[in-house]
């Protein structure tokens, strides 16, 4: 888009990209994909399925407690903006549908 525009690049004002996090925050990140969703059609995602996660702390080679603590409050964090989002949406289509 700079060049389009002819600006120069601030990077400070650039989103930061996954390359640029820390390893275990990476993990995280690909742990929580790897985790089954918990969807119900009237209500949306309600939060993700954690039947699997020492499999995957396994897999990951994550064995510190306080690696697996943190990672949980990364994976517990990013489902509650997932649940909002997807509350969030439902909201919006009740309302359209309601204007109708």
């Amino acid at each position: 888009m700079c060049e389009q525009t002819g600006q120069e690049i601030d990077w400070d004002r650039c989103p930061p990209d996954i390359e640029d996090f820390p390893g275990i925050v990476t993990d995280a990140i690909q742990i929580y994909h790897s985790l089954g969703d918990r969807m119900y059609p009237d209500i949306g995602f309600i939060g993700k399925d954690y039947t699997n996660l020492e499999l995957l702390y396994k897999f990951y080679l994550i064995t510190e407690p306080r690696e697996k603590e943190f990672i949980f409050e990364i994976l517990l964090h990013i489902e509650r903006r997932t649940q909002k989002e997807s509350s969030d949406q439902i909201k919006a289509a009740y309302d359209k549908a309601k204007r109708k």
